[in-house]
């Protein structure tokens, strides 16, 4: 047995590690066919089955209340790391990709995988909405080489814009399908009406508190950052761990008040761009929320693969599953997305790659350990295991691919350029 302080100087040397590769990887990486994420899953599966190293159960069944919580961190400095870097202002026509794919794309995504999942792979009411609703929404961790880049860096065009802002905002609003079925897993114990505080509750209140505290947040601290008298002001300190403190308050704030965090800290992050948009203290704060992120990711992938190699966290999965998340991966998000953009003036190249690089990822890991805290789902493990290998299929494809697919994008937007003269992919 390894004694307490091996154990901790295990973790040192194995922390010190982890940053190091953190600063390191990306670099090497830039012109591989790989992603940080694959690498990440695979250090994971590679370290866990070393007989001895370590010892402890990674699925994350034996976890919930960690993997929540961790996972609910990662997410939310993405959230903001994400909103600190949109350039455009929020506005119907020059958001119209990011509405069609939340107002049309997701609403179709669900339902398509639920019904797969009630008739597939003949889960009940409650776990077919539960699995569609985990996988609705697209991830704002994973997606570092879909999204636009660093704030006025001019790389904001169409595509990247609505990867971006539909990660964004679609975290949160999966948050009331998640509640539902959570409220029908528990139905059949307490026989208590539950629509009406469901759409009250769940959808009215908590929405509408997330978009009030992530505005006033937005506002308030970009005050403190950018109006206070200039002896005064946040942005002269420099520091760009002041992102973590926005995101904590915005999250904190919207929890208190019972509403959705993820959508507090997006909105306060994009309220506070927008007050000084071209200020350069923006982008110290969204290169600390990116840092940290790719720390805090990569501990989370490094587990996960653990938790594939060794944890059994595939162990329920069979063909239908497996046909499940192909069809989820392939089939359902593809056509859903190409439906909801169907009218917008937007190239049928960049209309495919918006409807295929719908990357699932934390944000899956995380409402699926929140509900299997707060539910009771009979399902739970095949349920763990179909979402394991959507999330495992979607890093290793649309990493390996992402690089060159958005290189061929941009390729061709140059030529369009060159003809016509349009805007940035």
């Amino acid at each position: 047995m390894i004694s307490t302080v091996d154990a901790y100087i295990l973790f040192l040397l194995g922390f010190g590690c982890l940053v190091l590769l953190t600063a390191w990887l990306p670099m090497v990486l830039s012109r591989a066919p790989l992603s940080l994420p694959i690498v990440c899953v695979a250090i994971g599966a590679g370290l866990f089955a070393i007989p001895g190293v370590l010892t402890f159960d990674p699925r994350p069944q034996a976890h919930l209340p960690l993997v929540e919580r961790f996972s609910e961190m990662v997410v939310i400095i993405s959230l903001m790391g994400a909103g600190l870097k949109l350039d455009r202002r929020i506005g119907w026509k020059r958001w119209i990709l990011t509405w069609r794919l939340l107002g049309i794309a997701m609403p179709l995504t669900i339902l398509g995988l639920a019904l797969l999942g009630y008739g597939l792979l003949g889960l009940g009411v409650a776990s077919a909405l539960l699995l569609a609703s985990v996988l609705a929404p697209t991830d704002p961790v994973l997606a570092a080489d879909i999204q636009v880049g660093p704030p006025n860096s001019g790389e904001d065009g169409d595509t990247r814009f609505a990867l971006t802002s539909e990660a964004g905002l679609n975290d949160a609003l999966a948050f009331p399908f998640v509640h539902a079925a959570i409220a029908l897993s528990l139905v059949s114990a307490s026989s208590e009406p539950w629509l009406l505080h469901w759409f009250s509750v769940d959808v009215v209140w908590k929405l509408a508190a997330g978009l009030a505290v992530g505005v006033v947040t937005g506002y308030g601290l970009g005050y403190l950052v950018f109006r206070l008298p200039n002896t005064a002001r946040l942005s002269r300190t420099g520091d760009g761990f002041v992102a973590l403190g926005i995101t904590c308050i915005a999250y904190g704030g919207a929890e208190l008040v019972h509403g959705y965090g993820f959508l507090s800290v997006f909105l306060a992050a994009l309220v506070m761009r927008m007050q000084e948009r071209d200020h350069d203290y923006h982008t110290r704060l969204h290169d600390f929320a990116e840092e940290l992120e790719r720390l805090l990711m990569m501990a989370l992938l490094v587990a996960f693969g653990g938790a594939l190699s060794t944890g059994g966290l595939l162990q329920a999965l069979g063909w239908d599953g497996i046909a499940f998340g192909m069809l989820a991966l392939f089939v359902v998000r593809p056509l859903s997305a190409w439906i909801g953009l169907n009218g917008a003036v937007l190239p049928g190249d960049k209309r495919a790659v918006i409807s295929i690089y719908g990357i699932r990822g934390i944000g899956s890991v995380y409402y699926l350990a929140y509900a299997a805290g707060h539910g009771s789902f009979d399902d739970a493990d095949q349920i763990w295991s179909v979402v394991a290998f959507i999330v495992l299929v979607s890093i290793v494809l649309h990493g390996a691919t992402a690089s060159p697919v958005m290189a061929w994008l941009d390729r061709r937007r140059a030529e369009r350029e060159a003809v016509a003269g349009t805007d940035p992919a």
